[in-house]
């Protein structure tokens, strides 16, 4: 059965750093696209980042810069590295098999506050 596990979120300053990881069991992350989603308090899930199986990226405006996927192919895990966070990046955060979110995980909440 295919599994997704994130951890790694918490509570940060503006300006801080995270990073965020999605441990996947049951299929190879190698060989799919995978996604990375987020949903902030009262808001609908967002699309954030995608990762293709050649490790070809791309993000939201939003976070361009700022965010970066990244996957370990011998630990089948993702990774999103979070920098210069701000308050709007508060939301919880999942990775996902699909860009809206259907088949994502339990999800890691981060909180950017002072």
């Amino acid at each position: 059965e295919a599994q997704l596990v994130e951890s790694g979120g918490g509570l940060v300053q503006p300006g801080g750093s995270l990073r965020l990881s999605c441990a996947a069991s049951g299929f190879d992350v190698r060989v799919v696209t995978m996604y990375w989603v987020r949903q902030a308090p009262g808001k609908d899930l967002e699309w954030v980042s995608t990762i293709s199986p050649g490790g070809l990226t791309w993000y939201t405006d939003s976070v361009k810069g700022r965010f970066t996927s990244s996957r370990d192919n011998a630990n089948n895990t993702l990774y999103l590295e979070l920098k210069r966070l701000k308050t709007e990046d508060t939301a919880i955060y999942y990775c996902a098999r699909d860009r809206l979110g259907n088949i994502r995980g339990q999800g890691t909440q981060v909180t950017v506050s002072s």
